[in-house]
């Protein structure tokens, strides 16, 4: 007995063969860099950092927590849209007047490599360096650098 490809099947892989796999590839990545936002919270911590730093430190608190609380909601719900819609065309950015294509890090906490062996070459020497707890928020502690 021979079973027949599902509808639902065929309307999923037939735009993905037809456009190639680079577009679906990037939008589902998208999705799932933005889905991120509710572990990391960058838009949050950046919108309170960059309130603080040109409009005072009582901006940072209120104004900048809320606004990256909006940002960050709506940068989850974008994600959530480009996960399901991933194989569907018109591959661009959504929402990009409001919100970057990537998700953005406060100004002073860019994501550095980690103090990992995979990324330390001199480890058998007995010395290395990287950040120590890089998924952390708020970690700042690193091995070796100056401050």
């Amino acid at each position: 007995m021979m079973k027949s490809p599902s509808i639902l099947a065929v309307a999923i892989i037939a735009p993905l063969l037809a456009a190639g796999c680079a577009g679906p590839e990037k939008k589902f990545g998208r999705g799932i860099n933005n889905v991120g936002e509710v572990v990391r919270w960058g838009e949050l911590r950046r919108s309170r950092e960059q309130a603080g730093v040109w409009q005072g430190p009582h901006a940072g608190i209120g104004g900048g927590m809320m606004t990256g609380l909006n940002r960050s909601l709506a940068r989850i719900g974008v994600g959530v849209y480009e996960i399901a819609t991933f194989p569907i065309p018109s591959y661009e950015p959504v929402f990009t007047d409001y919100l970057s294509p990537t998700p953005g890090h406060p100004a002073n906490g860019k994501p550095g490599l980690a103090a990992d062996p995979i990324f330390n070459t001199d480890q058998n020497m007995g010395f290395s360096g990287g950040e120590v707890a890089p998924l952390v928020p708020g970690s700042r502690f690193t091995v070796f650098q100056a401050p």
